[in-house]
């Protein structure tokens, strides 16, 4: 190995390494009250060490963002190639992968979802928020292919497949943030799974064709 290739790999290895942190920090202190200061003690590095790799706060929780979209793309493509799969079943492999995500890192995507909301994606570099952006669109993509072959079938009515996985999108960040909500104010119990699942099947009721025969399935 040159001394170009371990100069890459040390990089690689301090960035994950301030990342872990941010995410034990986060857990412990949220957000809002974390500082860069709180990040560096946790990683056990200088705070000016940080902005070598992340150049603010909110830029080093964005880049949290990747890992989550990255699995959730793994997990929409093996859908989208489920070839002997149903409707339903389709339909049901979509909402299991969403809740498949938060269990992934529950922390993490609600940061995501938190970040994605406000004014904070413009503070971080262009590259950054160029991936994001790319990942996000893929992910969007793999939805929509999932209703539209709901849509081929007349198992779903056809409706504007790109207005639907963006509202589909909205009702899972939103119960995912209401019950974060939820749990700080009231000390509730999690209930992301029941009351997403619950959504969810609303949702795809509301869109179920006429026209299919479920009990084919």
């Amino acid at each position: 190995m040159g001394i170009q290739q371990r100069k890459e790999r040390e990089k690689d290895r301090r960035r994950q390494q301030i990342m872990i942190a941010a995410r034990r920090v986060i857990i412990e202190k949220g957000y809002g009250r974390a500082t860069m200061e709180d990040i560096a003690k946790e990683a056990e590095l200088s705070a000016g060490t940080l902005y070598l790799y992340f150049k603010n706060k909110e830029e080093l929780y964005a880049s949290l963002s990747i890992r989550i979209l990255q699995y959730l793309l793994i997990r929409l493509e093996h859908i989208n190639k489920e070839a002997n799969s149903s409707s339903d079943e389709r339909l049901e492999s979509l909402k299991n992968a969403l809740l498949d995500v938060y269990d992934f890192d529950a922390p993490v995507l609600i940061n995501m979802f938190s970040l994605q909301s406000s004014e904070i994606l413009h503070h971080i570099s262009l590259e950054l928020l160029a991936e994001i952006k790319d990942l996000a669109r893929k992910n969007l993509s793999k939805i929509v292919g999932i209703l539209k072959k709901g849509m081929n079938e007349d198992a779903i009515t056809n409706y504007h497949p790109i207005a639907l996985a963006d509202i589909l999108w909205g009702i899972f960040s939103g119960v995912i943030l209401r019950e974060e909500t939820k749990k700080v104010l009231n000390d509730s119990e999690d209930l992301v799974r029941t009351n997403f699942g619950l959504a969810f099947e609303i949702f795809i009721r509301g869109l179920q064709s006429p026209k299919y025969d479920r009990v084919q399935k």
